[in-house]
């Protein structure tokens, strides 16, 4: 049974690196998906598998935070995701949704979880908001390999769906590619007709003594063996063929097919 904790000395506001953000809200301190391939493991302050950190009264101190700034954007879903199994009670994310649609502001989201489905009525009426839903694996086999605890990827997709129907902006994160793993063509064509853009990123990870490379290489050793000797060297070089392939192959999709696609491989 999940532990959910209250904490309450720290920011709920902080700052954003992402181009075009300035500001992020993480809901959740700590992430139940444990997808075992995250970077944000590298910091995690509990384990997620067992105790996940809350605010203690997350409107009241996002709106003290939110003093003197105007009106804009907020990422949602940097360092966990804002839809984790725990949101349905706790409702975390949608207190910072509530409060932001009656300030003016708008919400960037990514998830992994179509429970985002239950906030459409307030991201409607938002100016800009955006959905993304992130997805990384062809099948649901592999998926839960790599992220057990997610939903499939159909209720993703559908949520997608959906959202694009209420006219909600919708995008895709495809990410991580694993190399050898993921066929990032066929996922395209699976989430190009219910989204507006579809951002890729490469499995990358820089130290071989990070927690999400030894979660990662206890999985490729025990379930791909035999590609193993093959994927290890792509992940940790950005130069390597793979990647060289991939890119041509996706610049030419994007130009033959005329689709919206970010390649940050």
């Amino acid at each position: 049974m999940m532990n959910i904790k209250p904490y309450d000395n720290r920011p709920v506001l902080n700052p954003c690196t992402l181009e075009g953000r300035n500001y992020q809200v993480d809901p959740y301190i700590g992430c139940e998906h444990y997808c075992y391939y995250c970077y944000a493991l590298n910091q995690a302050e509990t384990d997620w598998s067992k105790e996940i950190l809350i605010h203690e009264d997350i409107a009241s101190q996002l709106e003290s935070e939110l003093e003197g700034i105007p009106p804009q954007t907020i990422y949602m879903g940097w360092q966990t995701d804002p839809y984790q199994p725990c949101e349905a009670e706790y409702r975390q994310t949608r207190q910072v949704i509530e409060l932001l649609l009656k300030k003016g502001f708008s919400a960037s989201i990514l998830t992994k979880s179509d429970l985002v489905l239950r906030d459409t009525d307030l991201l409607q009426k938002m100016n800009t908001a955006g959905v993304s839903a992130s997805v990384a694996f062809n099948d649901n086999r592999t998926r839960r390999l790599f992220e057990a605890y997610t939903v499939d990827n159909e209720k993703r997709i559908e949520a997608l769906r959906q959202l694009k129907e209420a006219g909600v902006r919708t995008g895709a994160l495809l990410c991580p590619v694993i190399p050898y793993i993921t066929d990032a063509i066929k996922l395209i064509d699976m989430l190009a007709p219910c989204t507006d853009v579809i951002w890729i990123y490469g499995l990358s990870i820089n130290d071989r003594s990070d927690q999400n490379w030894l979660n990662m290489q206890k999985i490729l050793s025990r379930e791909f063996p035999d590609l193993l000797e093959q994927i290890e060297p792509a992940i940790f070089s950005k130069e390597h063929f793979y990647w060289a392939q991939l890119r041509d192959d996706l610049v030419t999709l994007k130009n033959d097919r005329q689709l919206n696609l970010n390649i940050r491989l």
